[in-house]
């Protein structure tokens, strides 16, 4: 069946992105694997914390189906209680223990409702503390090349989608540098599939040369400051508006898993405003929104 063929997917996904972030960090990640208690099937939930690179990470996946929707489905989707569902997906964030690497989150799903209701959706985007143009244009181009294998204008399509989804309306502010985000995809299920596999294998490649680039340069207490007070911003984008994370709750999901997305440490500050013209400031410059794939790299921004 065609369910399968996903599911093994994600679980081929998970487990070549677990080894890349293993070998690149040294250290293992852990594995949790849990039982979908309102249904059938479950997932496994892999966290690595303490390591040399990855303060806290976690790449989950999960395959759940039942009889019946959760209760938040049916509200969110208009459909009757007793409609079959089937649902798939691997999603991960990365908090790196640096201030000069970025952390990062990815995640593909498909889902189905009956027999008439099915899609994709997933997307990957950055979030650096001090930004390196040259590294953000080729992860945007790394991303770019992907969807360009299947249509080219997905690219532009998922991009502007990530530059609303990753905003925090109360700050005015992108929650980082964006990527690509894309919701209820339909079309040919096994081309969906194929541009499903392809992004998930295109994380390894836009991410680690970042971190190979960046993880040995030294960083100060100040540095590190900045870096808790800017997950801040991370934390209220999950809990505040995340989709995910909310539905997560509201149907009464795994909480462990859910809230893996939170960073270890965090901190919040009165009122910050970064010196002008210092690094902290110039990521706010790098936070508004840009054709990021089109720049020149050798190029500082205007």
């Amino acid at each position: 069946m065609f369910r399968e063929r996903v599911e093994a997917l994600m679980r081929r996904l998970q487990n070549s992105i677990c080894a890349g972030l293993a070998a690149e960090d040294g250290h293992d990640f852990v594995s949790d694997i849990w039982s979908y208690e309102r249904g059938s099937g479950g997932g496994d939930t892999r966290v690595l914390e303490g390591g040399l690179v990855i303060e806290k990470g976690g790449v989950n996946v999960s395959a759940i189906g039942g009889p019946a929707l959760p209760a938040a489905a049916v509200e969110k989707l208009r459909l009757a209680e007793d409609t079959p569902f089937f649902a798939t997906g691997v999603s991960l964030v990365i908090h790196p223990r640096s201030p000069h690497i970025p952390t990062v989150h990815m995640n593909v799903r498909y889902f189905e409702a009956g027999e008439a209701h099915w899609w994709f959706g997933g997307g990957i985007d950055l979030t650096p503390f001090y930004p390196r143009h040259a590294q953000v244009i080729r992860f945007h181009q790394t991303l770019r090349s992907t969807c360009a294998r299947f249509d080219p204008a997905w690219y532009p399509r998922f991009k502007a989608a990530c530059d609303r989804y990753f905003f925090l309306p109360h700050r005015n502010e992108a929650r980082g540098v964006g990527g690509i985000f894309y919701d209820q995809l339909r079309g040919d299920r096994v081309r969906l599939l194929a541009f499903t596999e392809a992004v998930g294998d295109s994380f390894l490649p836009a991410y680690l040369p970042i971190v190979r680039e960046n993880r040995e340069l030294p960083w100060t207490e100040a540095e590190r400051r900045f870096q808790l007070l800017r997950r801040g911003r991370y934390v209220e984008f999950n809990l505040l508006f995340d989709r995910g994370t909310k539905f997560g709750i509201e149907s009464q999901g795994r909480s462990e898993s859910i809230l893996m997305s939170l960073p270890p440490e965090v901190r919040w500050a009165y009122n910050l405003q970064p010196e002008p013209g210092s690094a902290e400031a110039r990521l706010l410059e790098a936070l508004q929104p840009r054709d990021w794939a089109a720049l020149d790299a050798s190029q500082e921004l205007s």
